[in-house]
């Protein structure tokens, strides 16, 4: 079943990011010769008008074709040749700043799916840090929520979840009941590396655990978790809308900031391939976050796409951002650059991505065995 949500998950952000590219290219009056969902072998396909549309066997992509891009849309099919570039129908006969509105359009739709997706969330009842709500805003069903679990600590060790909600933490001659991020600080650094009984719940299910703190470097007990007080925040309309934008924009920066760490860190040799995760591993959280009810499933669609729209703007080959590098390079050398030297730096920018991706769902099968 979680395999068939990712599916429309990624049918929805894939479709509505190739959406923008076909979009902004018809209106600007540029011919589009295929929209596909999927990379080949095709599946099915059907022409109307002048457009083809595909849906192929690897569901982990899409893309466009657009008449005069390249031929390079998808690397390793020849698109149609463009006799003359003053055609009018023709990608490259137009100006540069139309060039780059029909790269730019699909991360534009991204983030607007993840907006309106958020959007949506807030008026049904988003899951919220109550320091975080607007003034004035109730927020219902405030629990102590696990936000966050260190990798390796005796909290991962013992079971505990992100998502999970703190009830109480029981000692053999001390307790503490619906507890605050601060009172379980306390009562941890208090018992030291005495077992701890944990009563949580996760989703509808209550359950308990025991988890013995480590003593840290600095001499501190620590389970290695992150907590925050998250409730349930309905907004009106007008106020969904707009905290939407907020959250969707300050997903966005954030997700942006993470990739330059993240970036930064491999160009030293200090990167991590834990932390990232292919299609594999996003099924499972996809699960997860089905179990949890459908607005955690919601938020978790809008963080996809949001991190859908960050990574179509990394400078690199065969992304959007790779192809808007082109047009500055064009545009500051005064000329085109060679289509056959563009193309083939395409197709190894793509052959690249699938190594990345291959690399990165082997690591998402070593952690699930």
């Amino acid at each position: 079943m979680s395999i068939i949500i990712f599916i429309v998950i990624l049918l929805v952000l894939v479709v509505s990011h190739e959406f923008g590219h076909f979009i902004v290219a018809k209106k600007s009056g540029i011919r589009v010769d295929e929209f596909s969902f999927g990379f080949p072998p095709k599946i099915w396909g059907k022409k109307v008008g002048e457009t083809t549309y595909n849906l192929n066997a690897l569901p982990f992509g899409g893309y466009v074709k657009i008449y005069g891009q390249g031929g390079d849309d998808f690397p390793g099919q020849k698109g149609e040749e463009v006799k003359d570039e003053r055609d009018p129908r023709s990608f490259m006969s137009k100006p540069r700043y139309i060039q780059a509105s029909v790269l730019f359009a699909g991360v534009v739709m991204n983030f607007l799916v993840a907006w309106l997706l958020l959007t949506v969330g807030y008026m049904s009842g988003l899951p919220s840090s109550v320091g975080m709500a607007p003034k004035g805003v109730i927020v219902n069903n405030q629990a102590l929520t696990i936000t966050s679990v260190v990798k390796g600590s005796p909290a991962e060790i013992s079971g505990i979840k992100t998502g999970d909600k703190l009830i109480k933490l029981t000692t053999l001659k001390d307790y503490t009941e619906t507890p605050s991020a601060e009172s379980v600080q306390y009562f941890i650094k208090k018992h030291g590396s005495e077992s701890i009984t944990v009563d949580y719940k996760r989703g509808p299910d209550l359950k308990q655990l025991n988890v013995t703190p480590r003593i840290n470097k600095e001499g501190t007990p620590t389970i290695g978790i992150a907590m925050d007080t998250i409730g349930t925040l309905q907004l009106p309309v007008h106020k969904a809308v707009w905290e939407g934008l907020k959250l969707t924009t300050n997903l966005t920066v954030g997700t942006a900031v993470g990739f330059y760490k993240l970036i930064s860190q491999a160009l030293i040799g200090k990167g991590d391939m834990s932390a990232m995760t292919g299609p594999v591993g996003i099924v499972g959280v996809v699960g997860d976050a089905a179990k949890f009810g459908f607005i955690y499933l919601l938020s978790f669609t809008a963080l996809i796409s949001v991190n859908l729209a960050v990574i179509n703007l990394l400078p690199f080959p065969a992304l959007d951002g790779g192809r808007l590098l082109f047009l500055l390079i064009e545009k500051i050398k005064g000329s085109r650059i060679n289509p056959k030297i563009a193309n083939a730096v395409n197709m190894v920018g793509f052959g690249l991505l699938m190594l990345l991706m291959v690399i990165i769902t082997y690591h998402d099968i070593v952690k699930l065995i």
